[in-house]
């Protein structure tokens, strides 16, 4: 079993910052690519940003230049670094993982999700 829990959600003012976390635990030999993805009220899911093992990242348009991916590949863990938000990035945030276990099983998991809300 493999488990993705997310922190730092919360109420944010637009213009300001917010830093998210995601802890990946479990029955994990090693993870591939990480990565955020964000669902707003009547939208589909999308990817903010997505870091490989090796730190290459890529991001939506969107957020480029205001939000940091980072991960600590020794913590199993992927940060979010959010500045300069606006209302447009209130959303529930989820984390995502390419993880291989120890029974070298490879499977894509999700956690349940941060909100996060911008506003004044």
């Amino acid at each position: 079993q493999v488990q993705l829990v997310e922190s730092g959600g919360g109420l944010v003012q637009p213009g300001g910052s917010l830093r998210l976390s995601c802890a990946a635990s479990g029955s994990i030999f090693s993870i591939n690519a990480m990565g955020w993805y964000r669902q707003a009220p009547g939208k589909e899911r999308e990817l903010v940003a997505r870091i490989s093992n090796g730190g290459n990242t890529n991001y939506a348009d969107s957020v480029k230049g205001r939000f940091t991916i980072s991960r600590d590949n020794a913590k199993n863990t992927v940060y979010l670094q959010m500045n300069t938000v606006k209302p447009e990035d209130t959303a529930v945030y989820y984390c995502n993982a390419d993880v291989l276990t120890t029974r070298f099983y490879g499977a894509n998991y999700w956690g349940k999700g941060t909100l996060v809300t911008v506003s004044s």
